[in-house]
C-alpha cells in the first residue's frame, strides 16, 4: 500500500513554526546566560539562575500532563508562544530604558522555565496526530535535524554580542516567537482527546487523571524499561556533559575554542544523522538492537575520547551524535506510536519529570565529584554506569521493550 505524504499542511505549519522559534530560542539561551554574566559578574549567581530555571522542569510537566489529555494542545501551544514573545519583550524595554533587577530576571527565568517545560509535554503529545499513517520515523528524523540548525545560530549571536550588544537579541526572539505562534494558530486539526462532556473539569477530576497516567505507565512494563533506563542514561549525559567544559578550559593544550569544534562535530554528526534516518528505513525486527548497539557504543565514546588526540575526538564525537540521533528516532517515535493519544501528556508529562530530575542529580553529583578528583575518571565511572544500566534495565527488559521498538512506522 502506497504511503500517504509527511508534508501534509498541519505538519508543514508545526515544522516551520519549531523552526522559527528554535532559531530565536537558541539566541535567547546565549543572550540570557551572557546577560547575567555580565551585568553580575558571579558564577554563583549565574549557577542560581540556571537552577531556577530548571526547577519547574521537574514539578511542571506531570502538573500538565493531565490537563494536556483532556484539552486542545493546538491552543496550548500558539498560547505559550504568544506569552514567551510578551516575556522577551519585556526583557528588552527593561534592558533598553537602562533597567536591570537581577529578582525580576530571576522571577522572569521561573516563568520561561515553566513555559518551556508545559511546551515541551504539549508539542510532544501533539507533534505524532500530525504525522501521517507510515511516517512516524521519518517525521521524527525531520524533528531531530532541528536542534542542529538552531545551534548554527550561536555563532550569530555571539557576532551580535561583539557587535550590536545584546538587547536586539531579545527583541529578535519575541519576533521570532509571535511569528511561530502566528503560523501555529493555522493548524487545522480534530483533537480527539479533548472532553466531549460539558462536565466542569475539577480538581478531583484532575487528579482522578494523574492517578490514572501512573497507573498506566506501571502496567506497561515496556514503557517502564524504557523510562527507568532513560533516567539513569539522562543522569549520566548531563552529569558528564557538566564535566567536559571545564576540562577542557583546565587543560591548556585544549582549551574553550577547542572544546566548540571538538563538540561542534556532535552537532555535525546528529544533522547527518537526521538527514540519514530521513531517508533510509531501518529493518523492524532489528530496531532494538540498533539501539542497543547505540546506547553501549556511546557510552564507550565518551568514557574513551578525552583521553585521545584532538582530531581523534572530532571523529568520535561525530560517531557519537552520527548514531545517538538513531537511537533518539527509534525511541520517540516508537513510544509516541504506541501510547494512545488519550494518555500521551500523562506519559511525557511523567517521562520528562523523571529524566530532568535525573538530570539534575547528574548535575549537582558530578559537580560535586569535580571539585575533588579528575574528570576523566569520573567521566568514565558515569559512563560505566550508562553501561550497566543498559545491561541490567534495558536488556533484561527486552522482551517488553522489543514489541514497542520493533514496529513498522
Amino acid at each position: 500500500m502506497e504511503r500517504q505524504p509527511l508534508w501534509t499542511r498541519n505538519f508543514t505549519i508545526l515544522t516551520l513554526g519549531t523552526v522559527i522559534s528554535m532559531l530565536g530560542n537558541a539566541i535567547s539561551g546565549f543572550a540570557l546566560s551572557l546577560l547575567i554574566l555580565d551585568y553580575t559578574g558571579s558564577t554563583l549567581l549565574y549557577a542560581i539562575f540556571m537552577v531556577v530555571y530548571n526547577l519547574p522542569k521537574i514539578i511542571m510537566p506531570s502538573i500538565a500532563g493531565p490537563y494536556l489529555d483532556r484539552f486542545s494542545r493546538t491552543k496550548v501551544i500558539w498560547s505559550l508562544d504568544y506569552l514567551s514573545a510578551g516575556l522577551y519583550l519585556i526583557i528588552f524595554f527593561l534592558l533598553q530604558g537602562g533597567v536591570f533587577n537581577y529578582a525580576l530576571l530571576l522571577f522572569l527565568c521561573i516563568i520561561i522555565g515553566t513555559i518551556d517545560s508545559v511546551y515541551l509535554v504539549a508539542y510532544d503529545s501533539l507533534y505524532p496526530m500530525l504525522i501521517s499513517e507510515g511516517n512516524y520515523a521519518k517525521a521524527y528524523s525531520i524533528s531531530s535535524m532541528i536542534y542542529p540548525l538552531s545551534a548554527l545560530m550561536v555563532p550569530v549571536a555571539s557576532w551580535c554580542y561583539e557587535h550590536v550588544g545584546l538587547t536586539p537579541l531579545f527583541l529578535f526572539n519575541a519576533a521570532t516567537f509571535a511569528i511561530a505562534a502566528t503560523f501555529e494558530t493555522q493548524i487545522r486539526l480534530k483533537e480527539t482527546q479533548v472532553s466531549s462532556t460539558q462536565e466542569r473539569y475539577s480538581l478531583s477530576r484532575y487528579r482522578d487523571d494523574f492517578k490514572q497516567g501512573i497507573s498506566y505507565l506501571k502496567q506497561e512494563k515496556g514503557l517502564l524499561v524504557i523510562t527507568a533506563y532513560f533516567v539513569v542514561s539522562t543522569m549520566v549525559g548531563n552529569g558528564v556533559s557538566t564535566l567536559i567544559l571545564p576540562y577542557f578550559k583546565s587543560q591548556e593544550s585544549l582549551g574553550v575554542m577547542t572544546y566548540t569544534w571538538v563538540m561542534g562535530c556532535s552537532v555535525f554528526g546528529r544533522l547527518v544523522g537526521g538527514i540519514v534516518h530521513y531517508r533510509f528505513r531501518y529493518p523492524t525486527a532489528k530496531k532494538f538492537a540498533i539501539a542497543f548497539f547505540v546506547y553501549i557504543m556511546s557510552a564507550l565514546i565518551d568514557a574513551s575520547y578525552l583521553f585521545t588526540p584532538v582530531l581523534l575526538m572530532m571523529l568520535l564525537q561525530f560517531i557519537s551524535g552520527l548514531i545517538c540521533v538513531t537511537s533518539f528516532n527509534i525511541r520517540i517515535s516508537s513510544t509516541q506510536n504506541y501510547v494512545p493519544n488519550e494518555m500521551r501528556g500523562r506519559f511525557n508529562g511523567t517521562f520528562q519529570m523523571l529524566t530532568t530530575a535525573g538530570a539534575i542529580f547528574g548535575q549537582l553529583l558530578a559537580g560535586a565529584l569535580g571539585d575533588i578528583l579528575p574528570i576523566r575518571p569520573i567521566v568514565v565511572v558515569m559512563n560505566a554506569v550508562s553501561i550497566t544500566a543498559a545491561i541490567l534495565i534495558m536488556y533484561r527488559g527486552r522482551n517488553h521493550v522489543k514489541p514497542i521498538y520493533n514496529v513498522d512506522i
